[in-house]
């Protein structure tokens, strides 16, 4: 049985900063294409940043700069570090793990991210 498991959200001020966490098990995690995703209010989920099996990783162009993604293959995690956190950083942020050559795709729950004063 798949899991990704996310942790670390929560309330922040404009300019703090959090990390996010992902556990994920039942998988060969070392295989996956790890990523982030987001999803606002009203709006659709958007990609935020992803990290390939070997460790290349791609930022969306509103983080670029401010957010760090990792991956410990060890451990089976990947982590997202958020600096500078805007307003419109507020989402539910998701977990996703892809391994696109087999079909396998899979999602978290989500974990909230409130930027507000």
């Amino acid at each position: 049985q798949v899991q990704l498991v996310e942790s670390g959200g929560g309330l922040v001020q404009p300019g703090g900063s959090l990390r996010l966490s992902c556990a994920a098990s039942g998988i060969i995690f070392s295989r996956y294409n790890m990523g982030w995703y987001r999803q606002a209010p009203g709006k659709q989920r958007e990609l935020v940043a992803t990290i390939s099996s070997p460790g290349s990783t791609n930022y969306a162009d509103s983080v670029k700069g401010r957010f760090t993604i990792s991956r410990d293959n060890a451990k089976n995690t990947v982590q997202l570090q958020m600096n500078s956190l805007k307003p419109e950083d507020t989402a539910v942020y998701y977990c996703n793990a892809v391994q696109a050559r087999f079909g396998m795709d899979y999602w978290g729950k989500g974990t909230l991210v409130t930027v507000s004063s």
